[in-house]
């Protein structure tokens, strides 16, 4: 299935929480540079932010924003079965981050990733309710409760697309730049369930990664040291290893796009 027949280059952002907030780095470079973008394909917080980049939101406006990410402004506890959060200031967020807009509003064309916790599909949006999309798309199952869309209980794209290139082929993308913001496996001793548990996530999520990047013609990977997907007071330093690592490829990234 071809929903954008007539663009060529897509932009794949991957999630990862506090780490995918380097994204934002990423866009700044690939403006600055003028890289043409036809569209843009985010799961989970690669979701949000190719949302509100394709919805126009400024990136200063974006950057300040994610300045002032914290669990305090997502944390509003659940006395549910099925998650620790309600989930309702994570929607609250993602209205504010998106400026109220819709897909209709899109400058640059994006889709959103979710997965169907039930059934495990993939399921990909280019119109609907944007800010209940992205919320789905950056709803870690336990963490926050599914949401429910068209009888579908949605989660996470980030669970079957962590850097969804697969997905902007599908969509008719000939070139496609992924952003491989990776995850924090921390070398060291574990001596807790809990500790274990996270760790063996970020190794999954590792390969994964690996694996899903291969398919791209670029790859961005910024080096986000000791970031982990908690950690949102390290936004500012996200941001600028998300800068840096655009800028090595960016010759790379021309030479490939064809526009030296």
């Amino acid at each position: 299935m071809r929903l954008f027949k007539k663009q060529k280059i897509a932009l794949a952002l991957g999630g990862g929480a506090a780490r995918g907030i380097a994204n934002i780095g990423v866009l700044k470079v690939l403006s600055r540079e003028r890289i043409p973008i036809d569209f843009i394909v985010g799961s989970s917080i690669g979701g949000l932010i190719g949302a509100a980049y394709g919805l126009g939101v400024p990136l200063y406006k974006m950057e300040k924003a994610a300045l002032k990410f914290s669990w305090d402004k997502l944390a509003d506890f659940s006395i549910s079965k099925i998650s620790i959060l309600k989930g309702g200031k994570l929607e609250k967020l993602i209205v504010e981050f998106t400026d109220k807009k819709n897909f209709e509003d899109a400058r640059i064309p994006f889709a959103i990733t979710t997965t169907d916790i039930e059934s495990g599909e993939e399921l990909v949006y280019t119109k609907g309710n944007l800010q209940k999309i992205i919320k789905a798309s950056c709803s870690w199952p336990g963490i926050f409760p599914p949401v429910k869309i068209e009888g579908r209980k949605l989660v996470d794209g980030g669970i079957r697309n962590s850097i969804p290139v697969k997905t902007a082929k599908r969509l008719g993308a000939t070139k496609i730049i992924a952003v491989d913001i990776g995850f924090c496996v921390k070398k060291g001793h574990l001596d807790n369930l809990f500790q274990m548990f996270i760790q063996s996530i970020q190794i999954l999520g590792e390969e994964l990664d690996n694996y899903q990047s291969m398919q791209a013609d670029i790859v961005i990977k910024p080096k986000l040291r000791d970031i982990d997907q908690f950690a949102f007071h390290h936004a500012k330093r996200a941001m600028l290893d998300g800068e840096a690592a655009t800028q090595k490829v960016i010759p790379q990234l021309k030479k490939k796009l064809k526009l030296l």
